[in-house]
């Protein structure tokens, strides 16, 4: 192909990618922690399921580690946790030597940890206005940007779920010229009730109920915008929630030498950095302990897209679901972090507004979710791990 006939075509599919489904549309994305694709089977939610009655329904297939912050970001870059570097919730980084824990502020806000582009930037350098609350990593500066209107997560006292969602309905309510395009809001239930009591409980139940009220009233407040027709609501999740008995503790301290190892990290999965020289001994120590599966990072299976990254540890304990890696005594309740094609790990999806057809849809991996907001958007995505065809099948189609 001649080089000017080269450019010609990526002209044409740049120009396909851009043309939006109608102008100008506004995206609100509401995440809800730990929120199971099948909680609207078990519990009542009649917002989220008049939601699937309208447009999308479907669930997201997290990234492995299904954990809250690098699937977060994965659906805020489109990239693997492999690809963007926060590869746990908590892991060791053997360039500066130093560990990242949600815990430490210092750490969590150091821009030299988050790599890829996250959406509110592509968005940004393009022209559209963006307002995120509490989303994870918005309080870093990526790339030396923040998005337009952003909250510190660890500054107190933080707005309450409510306060969130009433900021949404307050930005959508600006005059037009300061509108944002898009605009994400992070909850964190119920996650947390999920964790404590674990998926199947009373409080987790009511946890659900109250989300679900929420965002029917988030809804009812768009619906009385004169330009209710032009906005999008995207509801989704990270991960979903596994019940773990308190018995079910998978101890190996006691299998590994301490002059072995640098840095043990993590319970689903358990991240372990060795000393050098000292991997085959980690591996083969742990080779025959129960319920879970150990791998050396090079030998991670390749449909986890896991274990290139520096980040990664040398050996990884992966757990069984109901299992953690812990050699403490534990108590019984939810955990996530599980191998993601474990439907226990799939998280909610429901879309409904001008771009959205009404379409029940396989669950789909969350990588997707970044090109899914270009195209609505009508900006050029950034590299990322998605898939174009899959996304269009989310899409609205004139008939």
């Amino acid at each position: 192909m001649k080089q000017s006939t080269k450019y010609l075509v990526l002209a044409t599919v740049c120009l396909l990618w851009l043309v939006p489904v109608r102008a100008r549309h506004y995206t609100v994305v509401v995440s809800l922690d730990g929120f199971r694709w099948d909680y609207p089977q078990w519990y009542d939610t009649p917002f989220i399921d008049f939601m699937a009655n309208k447009g999308v329904s479907s669930g997201l297939i997290p990234s492995y580690p299904s954990k809250t912050f690098p699937n977060h970001y994965t659906i805020a870059t489109g990239l693997y946790p492999d690809h963007h570097g926060i590869v746990a919730n908590e892991f060791y980084d053997p360039v500066t030597h130093t560990d990242f824990a949600l815990k430490c502020q210092e750490q969590k806000l150091n821009p030299r940890f988050y790599g890829g582009e996250p959406i509110w930037n592509t968005a940004q350098r393009q022209g559209k206005r963006v307002a995120v609350f509490y989303w994870p990593g918005s309080d870093v500066k990526v790339n030396g940007r923040y998005p337009d209107k952003f909250l510190i997560y660890d500054k107190t006292p933080r707005l309450s779920m409510e306060a969130r969602l009433e900021g949404v309905i307050e930005e959508l309510r600006r005059p037009e010229s300061e509108r944002p395009d898009l605009i994400m809001a992070y909850l964190e239930q119920p996650d947390a009730n999920g964790h404590t009591y674990g998926p199947q409980h009373k409080n987790t139940r009511q946890a659900v109920h109250v989300t679900d009220s929420l965002l029917q009233t988030l809804y009812n407040s768009i619906a009385a915008l004169p330009y209710a027709d032009d906005v999008n609501l995207i509801l989704l999740s990270d991960h979903g929630m596994s019940w773990v008995d308190n018995h079910h503790a998978i101890g190996i301290k006691h299998l590994l030498k301490p002059e072995w190892t640098l840095m043990i990290s993590g319970s689903v999965p358990c991240n372990i950095y060795t000393q050098k020289g000292y991997q085959d001994s980690v591996y083969m120590a742990l080779q025959h302990i129960d319920h879970a599966k150990v791998w050396k990072k090079q030998e991670i299976p390749a449909y986890l897209h896991y274990g290139k990254h520096e980040r990664v540890g040398d050996v990884v304990v992966s757990p069984d679901i109901g299992y953690v890696v812990y050699d403490e005594p534990i108590t019984q309740g939810g955990t996530h972090g599980y191998d993601p094609t474990l439907s226990d790990m799939h998280a909610v999806f429901r879309a409904i507004g001008p771009d959205f057809d009404h379409v029940s849809l396989p669950h789909f991996e969350n990588v997707n979710v970044y090109m899914l907001l270009c195209k609505v958007l009508g900006i050029l995505p950034a590299p990322n791990d998605g898939n174009t065809e899959v996304v269009e099948t989310i899409l609205y189609k004139k008939r």
